[in-house]
């Protein structure tokens, strides 16, 4: 914004603009409103606008993911599912009982499909193998049925640690679709308790030995949950057709959390539908396969399309399920597929301490780069803590603003870098128009890493803490960067206090 622009106006200036426009107003400006912002119908092709980035997204087929009935696929071109369509207009233009999610993302813009066929192996730091999870944001792994190899579950573990996107699918106990003695609730229990990463309840949930043959589960309210709410539409419900769910244990992993229930179920148990974080990454599963089936696949096998089935809105849950996993996406198409290396975290010399100067902003815009008029204590935003805060956007303009600081992280280090945010908005419905991104920059501008992206979506009351481990730049001089972009109708602030880089 320019630096003429009075911060401590826009605020009023908004709301003012809002409180003129009706509806119809509203509607002839191109802004949706009421049932105009009801969830997109994937089903039926609705094409969203294509993200500022690539989604890169791999689904698995190395686990015998189309043995029996089963056909886990999004295409029969595999790797790329575009050999086999370059355009898909409808999911029939893709051969798999998983293409309908397949097609859906690919129309929507931004994404990036791949699959990684029979015959390979899942790595991580593999600069030889094009389908190396180092070169996606979200690896799917759709009723595997055949054990990960210690290797392999050490190389998701640590894709989810350095930031990936993990999605889970699980089938009913007793699903063993290739007769080897393990179904896909076996192959994901070991996947959690025997990976070398992490065997103790990493993300917070465990797999129920169940077979539930019917069942119609409802999302809790959560107004600001981005799978519940996200940019393909409002999940009301899942489908159960013979699956199972999942107990959950906050204790072991304070961020999972049920977002889907079996009826009259809630809290720990009874779980069909899952989110959690481990590292810096992110994790959703989910307790049966039906709901992700279209319904068409290769010849020969029997289906079912929940994908369509109106009891539930599974196809806006497994999209936007996959837009969170991949968080802001990436905007290379050749990212570093090495891992960054974590140091100890004991037995160095390292000083527990704050890198960062004036984390509350208390002294205004000392030791920040901030766009003009960001760093303010307007009171038409209040801060978490003190007088002064960082206020991005919030003009009802189309605006970028930027927040930003460098700090050398200790070699030897452990690193975390948290802060508080408050998202406040005009914009209504499920669509994401304003987006936060939470970067870290290396010493000569490169993004190093997009370690979130917030929207309008997720404006609620008062702050919430955000924290994510930076272990893996020790050594490095970084910088933390916030940029905040908002489109030219209606305002969102992203309102940041009490930052923190701490070392220890």
């Amino acid at each position: 914004m320019p630096g003429t622009r009075n911060p401590h106006s826009r605020r009023r200036a908004a709301l003012a603009a809002t409180a003129l426009l009706g509806a119809a107003a509203l509607a002839a400006a191109g802004v949706a409103t009421g049932s105009a912002q009801a969830a997109p119908n994937a089903a039926a092709g609705t094409v969203l606008p294509a993200a500022a980035s690539t989604h890169r997204v791999l689904f698995d087929n190395t686990k015998a993911e189309t043995a029996g009935n089963a056909d886990w696929i999004i295409s029969t071109s595999q790797p790329d599912p575009l050999g086999q369509n370059g355009a898909p207009s409808k999911e029939t233009d893709w051969t798999g009982a998983l293409s309908s999610w397949g097609v859906a993302l690919q129309k929507a813009g931004g994404y990036s499909l791949a699959t990684l066929p029979s015959g390979r192996t899942i790595t991580y730091g593999d600069t030889s193998n094009a389908q190396d999870l180092g070169n996606f944001d979200t690896f799917v792994l759709p009723e595997p049925n055949v054990k990960l190899t210690a290797a392999e579950k050490t190389a998701v573990m640590n894709f989810v640690k350095n930031g990936g996107g993990l999605f889970l699918i699980s089938d009913h106990n007793n699903s063993d679709r290739n007769n080897d003695g393990c179904d896909s609730p076996c192959v994901i229990s070991d996947l959690l308790a025997n990976n070398g990463v992490d065997n103790t309840d990493p993300f917070g949930f465990t797999v129920d030995k169940l077979d539930i043959s019917t069942d119609n589960p409802r999302a809790v309210s959560s107004a600001s949950d981005p799978v519940l709410h996200g940019p393909f539409g409002t999940v009301t419900g899942s489908i159960l057709r013979d699956g199972t769910t999942f107990t959950l244990s906050t204790s072991d992993n304070p961020a999972v959390k049920g977002l889907l229930y079996r009826t009259g179920y809630s809290g720990s148990t009874g779980a069909f539908f899952a989110t959690s974080t481990f590292g810096s990454g992110r994790v959703a599963i989910w307790g049966d396969s039906s709901p992700v089936d279209d319904g068409t696949g290769q010849s020969g096998n029997t289906l079912y399309d929940g994908w369509n089935d109106p009891a539930g809105t599974d196809a806006a849950l497994a999209l936007n399920a996959t837009a969170w996993l991949s968080g802001s996406g990436s905007t290379t198409t050749t990212p570093p597929t090495t891992p960054p290396t974590t140091p100890p975290t004991s037995g160095g010399t390292c000083t527990s301490r704050q890198l960062l100067a004036n984390p509350g902003f208390e002294s205004g815009s000392s030791s920040w780069t901030a766009t003009s008029g960001v760093i303010n204590n307007d009171s038409g935003e209040a801060a978490h803590s003190g007088s002064y805060k960082a206020w991005l956007d919030g003009y009802g303009t189309a605006t970028t603003d930027t927040l930003s600081q460098s700090a050398a992280i200790p070699a030897g280090c452990s690193a975390q870098f948290s802060f508080y945010l408050h998202i406040d908005t005009d914009e209504t419905g499920s669509t994401a128009y304003d987006t936060l991104k939470a970067q870290v920059l290396n010493s000569s501008g490169t993004v190093l890493s997009t370690l979130a992206t917030y929207t309008n979506v997720q404006a609620a009351s008062g702050f919430t803490q955000h924290s994510f481990d930076l272990s893996g730049y020790a050594g490095q001089t970084v910088t933390v960067k916030f940029t905040g972009t908002e489109g030219s109708k209606l305002q969102t602030s992203f309102v940041i206090d009490d930052t923190a880089l701490t070392v220890s």
